[in-house]
């Protein structure tokens, strides 16, 4: 056998994508599930049609024998089930929802938030899924009874499917998507209890933690068909990072999804961020772990779906580019897509986006054109504040992946402002060849990670062409504006 199955259970869509032995892509499915938005600001998944949907897609994809299966998955969102019937008792919460706004606050006020940096690189934040845990036990009827006596289980998304393929037999998850729950700590590998403690989770709903490429069980032969071997598992931003072979100190790997994420490899030093960066492991192997500075962008692709969706001023994400290369360049217009507030580094849930400097000729093109410019200024601002934190004298190459490298505008716009390359690669299906590259190189048909490295293949580098007078002229009037819309609360 010589396929691997990739499943990237992602925050929009369930898609499976089988790989042969050279790591491309023969056959996939793809289906887009519900989003529920109970109130303002929470953001919630049936996890019921995130299992479905997903074993809908393998079928789908599964045109050959697998020789295992590699899972990667959105990140943070948690599902908390029984441990008997495998059923949830309430929905997934997802990594966007912000209803634990007031806990974390609290928290920090009382001085929590240092702690919490220290054990797991992570901030005080309702991204994470420790709060949402914690709501979760203390808002559904009976949750925390059952917690106390052991009958209820949680996990990230990648755990839930886990539990789900092996029929209940396997309670696992990776190193990636632990140190992103805000209860692992991140230098000693293990659930910590001083924030078990913080947070009110008991450990006995906590999932055991292994390697990235490792042993997950075997699905349920009823569920498939067969019988086959989970063996990869990584979130969606640190499959990225394999995908995109980053496994050297100082290579940089960034996705413009819906949001943006930019993970820098630092090896084996967890860097502490001095400009709210988050820490992270970035991928673990034969029990190391490989630390990654990571900067996250709420709203990247997002931008390009408010024009044509919220504007209606494109009827396609591809309009875009066309527009802002018809732009007037005598305007100055800034959008600061704060949708949802401003993540790294400014991470401020509570600002709200703007635009600035409209005249009576700005229209359509005008505002294309900053939207665009805003993920490739987001971009810049997390590389300065990666190079505040980490002394690194090195090239840096950027890798890029996601549905907005599509745009070549966008992509030479952020080489010029990042003053380096960028680089898209000939397969951009990275996140789920990275799942796949971890399980195929658990059952040997995949190579070491430095021989995978060198199959790493360039489909365009986009090398900077502006000039630094214009390209931080530009970039110092976004400053100025994140500094006027920081200031604004509605």
């Amino acid at each position: 056998m010589s396929f691997i199955l990739a499943i990237d259970q992602g925050t929009t869509s369930s898609r499976a994508i089988l790989f042969d032995r050279d790591l491309k892509p023969v056959s996939k499915g793809q289906k887009e599930f519900t989003q529920i938005f109970p109130k303002a600001g929470w953001v919630e998944h049936d996890p019921e049609e995130i299992w479905s949907s997903t074993v809908e897609v393998c079928k789908e994809a599964l045109t050959e024998e697998a020789a295992a299966i590699g899972i990667t998955n959105q990140r943070e969102t948690i599902v908390v089930w029984d441990r008997i019937t495998g059923t949830p008792i309430y929905n997934a919460i997802v990594w966007q929802d912000r209803r634990t706004s007031d806990y974390c606050k609290a928290l920090k006020d009382a001085g929590h938030e240092a702690d919490v940096i220290v054990k797991t690189g992570l901030l005080l934040d309702p991204y994470f899924s420790a709060t949402k845990i914690n709501w979760i036990l203390d808002n559904v009827d009976g949750a925390r009874a059952k917690a106390d006596v052991n009958e209820i289980l949680c996990g990230t998304i990648d755990c839930f499917l886990i539990w789900r393929l092996t029929g209940g037999t396997v309670h696992a998850t990776d190193a990636t998507n632990a140190s992103r729950t805000m209860l692992y700590n991140i230098h000693t590998s293990e659930w910590d209890d001083e924030l078990l403690s913080l947070f009110d989770v008991p450990r006995s709903m906590l999932p055991e933690v292994k390697d990235s490429s490792d042993d997950y069980g075997m699905t349920d032969a009823t569920i498939l068909g067969d019988a086959i071997p989970i063996r990869g598992v990584a979130g969606d931003q640190q499959a990225a990072v394999v995908g995109q072979a980053c496994f050297d100190i100082g290579m940089m790997k960034s996705t413009y999804g819906t949001g943006c994420f930019a993970l820098l490899n630092t090896g084996d030093t967890a860097v502490v961020s001095q400009n709210r960066l988050l820490t992270t492991i970035a991928y673990q192997l034969n029990g190391k772990p490989t630390y990654a500075l990571e900067g996250s962008i709420f709203i990247a692709g997002a931008v390009v779906q408010w024009l044509r969706d919220g504007l209606q001023i494109i009827d396609d994400a591809g309009e875009a580019q066309a527009l802002a290369e018809a732009a007037d360049p005598e305007q100055s217009v800034v959008v600061v897509p704060a949708f949802t507030g401003l993540g790294a580094p400014y991470w401020d849930a509570e600002c709200r986006g703007a635009i600035y400097g409209l005249t009576r000729n700005s229209g359509p093109k005008e505002l294309s054109k900053a939207a665009l410019q805003s993920v490739a200024f987001q971009t810049r601002d997390l590389l300065e504040a990666m190079r505040k934190d980490w002394d690194w004298d090195g090239d840096t190459v950027l890798r890029v992946d996601g549905g907005m490298t599509a745009s070549d505008w966008t992509m030479q716009y952020l080489s010029d402002q990042l003053n380096a390359p960028v680089d898209r690669p000939e397969i951009t299906e990275t996140t789920a060849k990275g799942a796949a590259y971890l399980a195929g190189f658990a059952v040997e048909l995949y190579p070491e990670p430095k021989v995978f490295q060198n199959t790493w293949q360039l489909e365009n580098r986009f090398s900077p062409a502006l000039e630094r007078g214009g390209r931080d002229g530009e970039y110092n009037l976004w400053l100025k504006s994140v500094q006027q819309t920081l200031g604004f609360k509605p």
